[in-house]
């Protein structure tokens, strides 16, 4: 089945050159069916990238989607065209009283600051709880996993001496688990960020099971059951050339960088990159939607009951 966005949403042309099915609005409305409805709260700055990558994940699974676009409320953005974000998103205070069968909260470029001084962190703590009783399951990436993980317990966030960046291989430490269904024993992900959530912490706190990690650069992906909630601190959504972008955004502008590791062919940046996560990208993803999709109540007012 397809994913349902609006035609001139700049990812449709994308996704369809792609081969992903993309749906009209007069389409979806012919056949008698219940899409599931799936919220995007995007944080990232290059907005139109971050929401190619995430339609094109949840855009590739038998199950028709219907995708809003969410952003908070008095933040905005200076990397997004004004009439993008005006014609294609909805604040967090227009679509509040709606529900959702699913929430991905995107990373932040802003992982530097303490979680209280970010000028949205009153309203990303009002998100949160809304999750609780207006979606039915809420994906937590990098940033908005960190925040989803110390709002709901506690657990804190540290600073690296050194920043965590190539494609890392991460060990399946829940073979059994739902949302790894199909994944080998060791699977690479992108990992770029300053931060990090230790594991004796989130051992600690109740209700957490670690699914993926790595001796590397630690835990990855982190099951919330009590709060319907799936936290990972790295980046399955991103494009081959996502970290060639930052690393020579960085290199342009002088600033110290290192190669990504085990990311160009024999760490050499003059080699274009090669993508060795994106199966396993679709697999999560493909998981998490249909976990939503068996568990959530056919009609939408029931979730949060």
């Amino acid at each position: 089945m397809p994913i349902r966005i609006p035609a001139d949403l700049p990812a449709a042309d994308v996704l369809t050159n792609e081969g992903v099915m993309v749906m009209r609005e007069d389409q979806a409305a012919r056949q008698d069916i219940r899409p599931l409805r799936i919220g995007l709260l995007n944080l990232m700055p290059k907005k139109i990238q971050t929401e190619t990558q995430f339609a094109r994940l949840i855009g590739a699974t038998p199950v028709q989607i219907e995708l809003t676009l969410i952003k908070m409320t008095e933040h905005f953005s200076k990397n997004t065209p004004e009439k993008h974000m005006g014609t294609f998103y909805r604040t967090f205070q227009e679509v509040k009283d709606q529900k959702f069968d699913g929430l991905i909260i995107t990373g932040a470029p802003i992982e530097h600051l303490d979680f209280e001084d970010v000028t949205y962190w009153d309203e990303m703590r009002e998100v949160m709880d809304w999750t609780q009783t207006n979606v039915h399951s809420t994906f937590g990436v990098c940033w908005g996993g960190m925040a989803m993980i110390h709002h709901f317990h506690g657990v804190k966030k540290h600073m690296l001496a050194e920043k965590a960046f190539g494609c890392f291989p991460q060990e399946n430490l829940q073979p059994s688990s739902h949302y790894l269904r199909g994944f080998s024993d060791i699977c690479h992900i992108p990992v770029s960020r300053w931060t990090e959530m230790k594991q004796d912490e989130i051992d600690a706190a109740d209700g957490l099971t670690t699914l993926l990690g790595s001796e590397d650069t630690g835990p990855c992906l982190v099951e919330d059951t009590a709060h319907r909630a799936l936290y990972i601190f790295n980046h399955f959504e991103y494009d081959s050339d996502t970290l060639k972008q930052e690393y020579d955004r960085d290199v342009e502008a002088g600033k110290p960088i290192e190669v990504p590791l085990n990311y160009y062919p024999d760490n050499d940046p003059k080699r274009p990159p090669l993508n060795r996560w994106r199966s396993h990208a679709h697999l999560l993803y493909g998981n998490w939607i249909n976990e939503i999709y068996q568990t959530t109540p056919y009609d939408l007012n029931e979730i949060g009951a």
